[in-house]
């Protein structure tokens, strides 16, 4: 069953922004409660690259798979190569206009939760505090033998110390904190867990691997008790994100997208809001 609101839909090119705002005001008053779900088009205004295009294809080269990071030594010393060049952009990275304004609706009361698929961690500098992030946080490492946790900076300092030649390297910033740093990595002396000497990794979901069940769980529960479903800044071409709009839809759920381009779940979509997320925000909370 669709809602109403539905009628709203947005065609490709963008929509004026005044437009996108008025239909997004209209949606957030009629399901004040929001389980909201945001990806790398929230996080691109701050400079942190996005993985796909407007149209949901790969703008680059798909990242490292979580089993090839396990098993071959070739790929985590390329891994942490990179991340010494493309790690500083991410990490000095700062919110931008839509994290503030994803705030101000949680301080409004309109977000039950705000389940992120970044790993940047904007949404809580920014001040919200109702964060699920889906696929972990790249500012923290963890052994995958014993589970010790430390910083990822003590990590990189470590890095550096044994690498120092990496100091004089420069590349194109990648996404998630990786760059487009191409040389030999063969002589790369990694870090090994401080504890047991376990291999370390960002503690993030990489691709091929699952999301822990309590994550999924708390975000199901969130959209359960919520009135509509807001996507923000997704394609949603991941399943781990897609999952809450098959859910959504299958409990009958509104469900509205506000991102620039194309997402998995258009057919599923009551509202498709193809417009710049920022301004958009801005004009609609004042609308409210």
């Amino acid at each position: 069953m669709k809602h109403s609101i539905s009628t709203q839909t947005i065609p490709s090119p963008p929509t004026p922004i005044h437009e996108a705002a008025d239909a997004l005001s209209t949606f957030i008053r009629r399901y004040p409660r929001l389980m909201i779900l945001t990806g790398a088009g929230v996080s691109t205004d701050s400079g942190i690259p996005a993985y796909r295009d407007e149209e949901g294809a790969w703008a680059r080269k798909p990242p490292v798979q979580h089993g090839d990071f396990m098993e071959n030594l070739d790929t985590r010393r390329r891994y942490w190569g990179r991340s010494l060049v493309g790690w500083p952009v991410m990490q000095q990275s700062r919110p931008n206009l839509a994290h503030r304004l994803l705030t101000e609706l949680e301080q409004r009361q309109h977000s039950e939760l705000l389940v992120t698929q970044n790993v940047d961690r904007l949404h809580q500098r920014a001040g919200s505090e109702r964060v699920l992030d889906l696929h972990g946080r790249a500012d923290e490492v963890i052994c995958m033998t014993c589970g010790h946790r430390c910083e990822r900076h003590w990590v990189h300092e470590r890095c550096f110390d044994l690498n120092p030649s990496f100091h004089r390297y420069r590349a194109d910033t990648a996404p998630d904190g990786d760059a487009d740093l191409e040389v030999n990595f063969e002589d790369f002396r990694l870090v090994d867990c401080p504890r047991c000497g376990g291999i370390l990794k960002p503690d993030v979901v990489f691709f091929g691997d699952n999301v822990p069940r309590d994550r999924v769980q708390r975000s199901m529960d969130a959209l359960q008790g919520s009135d509509a479903l807001l996507v923000v800044g997704s394609s949603l071409m991941v399943y781990s994100g897609f999952r809450f709009c098959r859910y959504a839809s299958e409990w009958r759920k509104p469900i509205a997208a506000l991102t620039l381009g194309r997402t998995r779940a258009d057919d599923m979509l009551d509202l498709k809001l193809n417009a710049r997320i920022g301004e958009t925000l801005e004009r609609a909370l004042a609308l409210l």
